[in-house]
């Protein structure tokens, strides 16, 4: 198989063209502020699912639509976290922290 070269911008450039457009990214990079830095920051996390004690590491941002998909509910955060890794481990086995950013993004996209 043969490769195509590439050539790459400066960051500088690529990052001044990206918020130039109006695309999603562009809107995404103008609703960004410094303060928002934290929602960038990754944050542990102790919750028991079934009686045994685990701790979760997600940037603060997933904590946050954790923790209102859990007020949607009408449960604790721990008791969403729990449903999401009963349904998880039936349904790919996957690893909970990943399944629970999935499990967020696709929470967002349904406009809840």
């Amino acid at each position: 198989m043969r490769y195509q070269s590439v050539h790459l911008s400066p960051p500088e450039a690529t990052f001044a063209a990206e918020s130039a457009g109006d695309g999603p990214l562009a809107r995404l990079f103008g609703l960004c502020n410094s303060e928002q830095v934290r929602e960038y920051t990754p944050e542990k996390r102790s919750v028991r699912i079934h009686g045994h004690s685990t701790t979760l590491r997600l940037e603060r941002a997933f904590w946050t639509v954790l923790d209102e998909m859990a007020r949607d509910e009408g449960v604790t955060a721990s008791a969403l976290i729990t449903r999401i890794h009963d349904h998880c481990l039936v349904n790919n086995d996957k690893n909970l922290a990943s399944c629970l950013r999935v499990v967020c993004l696709k929470y967002i996209n349904l406009g809840a």
